[in-house]
């Protein structure tokens, strides 16, 4: 693609009023790029007239849907336009003049650094010339919202942007299903999920020349209602906003006694939501806090860590700065989503914890969480002599271990018992725990029948009584 040829795209409803102005503002502010107007079979005639202009002006090309689709619908037929014809930077924009055309020089010159260029509101005062109250509180709160629930600091829901489509990959649009309004926050959202720059130029919004907004009470409804969809999801499965990155080598046969891949497969399909939320916060607000404290504690920057029974991994993304973190597990499903979320991973590999493929004294330390309460003790053993090969001596491993008095066992027992026994369902929120822990003293035994001495054990209200923490040291 190249990123010098530059189109701009306009979606219209019943603009007739304001295209004609608009062809001619375009082509003296931005002489170089061609234009497309995608009419949603306009009642106004619109598209009729855009057609004819299209006679006289050989850089304008109308294109025609059958009715009123959808405002983040026509966005994603422009961007699937723009590709397709091999254009490196797309602008889009409002049609009714409140993104002026003069603006667009400025936008394309930033976009020479950055991946995604939005012209904000937000960011000098007066931007809003000739605004009633009533749109001016619905645009800040609009702004307040997306800002604090979904974390996107800038303006995420204006249309006048730059794409730099010659270094966006064009797959990371389709991660984004909304095609209403709530398209750009949506995407802007994924954009930042996937790592792109994002810049913005301040723009002032003068009142509409022609025609009223087009967004109604139901739309908005529509966009409250898919932000907070949107903040569930990213709790619950974040992977999901993310391009997958290289995918680890699969090792054919591999047996998975216990048919972990299907219960990822479970996870990356629609799950429990009410379960699936309060697991994600705990992970990312309590687990992730503890782990990225204990790792930094017990190992020096730029240790190299194996992650034994990896899963998600959503816990890791904070790790990668500080060591190097291999992880394993036996399911491709579970190291799909681990790629996603741990790019910047030192390797990933589809492995068994019983048979690690790696060299003696290959690692610093190694780490799980939540994976040893699934295994009976002979495939402890097991386990753990092959932590213990590939352990260097002196090195440490850090088990996060539920207790058999976990608040979670008791949360989950009650859970399984309404769903299942009151209610029927067959329903399975984890897979057997056969191995809780209930003492530090049946930690201690745990560690040194297998080679390591137990330095440390934590379990209280600092992980809310889920799982007890414990570090061992290999001994030489």
């Amino acid at each position: 693609m190249n990123a010098d040829r530059v189109l701009i795209f306009i979606p219209t409803y019943e603009e007739r009023g304001n295209v004609e102005s608009m062809v001619t503002e375009l082509v003296r502010n931005v002489p170089q790029a061609d234009i497309v107007f995608m009419d949603d079979n306009s009642p106004d005639g619109t598209g009729d007239l855009l057609d004819r202009i299209a006679t006289t002006e050989p850089r304008l090309k109308v294109l025609h849907r059958a009715g009123k689709l959808g405002v983040g619908g026509a966005h994603l037929d422009g961007i699937a336009y723009a590709y397709d014809h091999g254009y490196g930077t797309l602008v889009t924009l409002d049609c009714d003049f409140t993104h002026s055309p003069a603006d667009i020089p400025a936008l394309l010159a930033r976009s020479k650094d950055a991946d995604l260029v939005i012209g904000s509101r937000y960011l000098q005062p007066d931007s809003l010339p000739g605004w009633n109250a009533v749109r001016k509180l619905l645009t800040n709160a609009g702004h307040v919202v997306t800002e604090n629930i979904l974390g996107i600091s800038g303006d995420a829901t204006g249309a006048f942007r730059v794409y730099r489509l010659s270094t966006i990959p064009r797959a990371m649009f389709d991660l984004v299903t909304a095609r209403g309004y709530a398209f750009f926050f949506q995407s802007l959202f994924i954009a930042k999920q996937n790592g792109l720059t994002v810049a913005e130029v301040a723009i002032q919004l003068p009142a509409r020349t022609y025609g009223n907004s087009k967004m109604n009470l139901r739309e908005v409804e529509r966009s409250v209602a898919q932000l907070v969809q949107l903040y569930v999801a990213n709790k619950t499965n974040p992977a999901q906003f993310r391009l997958s990155g290289s995918a680890c080598e699969l090792k054919p046969g591999l047996v998975d006694p216990q048919n972990w891949n299907e219960y990822w497969k479970k996870k990356q399909r629609k799950t429990t939501a009410a379960y699936e939320l309060i697991a994600a916060t705990y992970r990312n607000v309590v687990i992730k806090r503890r782990l990225n404290a204990v790792i930094q504690r017990e190992f020096a920057p730029g240790s190299s860590l194996l992650h034994a029974g990896c899963g998600s991994g959503q816990v890791d993304v904070d790790l990668h700065d500080y060591a190097k973190i291999t992880a394993i597990d036996v399911s491709p499903a579970a190291l799909e989503i681990y790629v996603r979320e741990n790019g910047r991973a030192h390797d990933v590999k589809h492995a068994s914890i019983f048979d690690l493929p790696f060299a003696d004294h290959s690692f610093d330390g190694a780490y799980n969480l939540g994976v040893i309460e699934h295994f009976e003790k002979d495939e402890l053993r097991k386990m753990f002599a092959e932590l213990y090969r590939v352990i260097k001596p002196g090195g440490k491993i850090v088990v996060f271990w539920p207790h058999a008095y976990a608040t979670s066992v008791a949360v989950l027992h009650g859970v399984h018992w309404v769903m299942n026994d009151v209610l029927g369902k067959d329903v399975v929120l984890h897979p057997p725990e056969v191995s809780l822990v209930h003492s530090k003293k049946e930690a201690r035994s745990v560690f040194e029948d297998n080679g390591f001495d137990l330095l440390s054990y934590k379990f209280g209200p600092r992980d809310m009584f889920v799982q007890a923490i414990a570090v061992g040291e290999r001994r030489n």
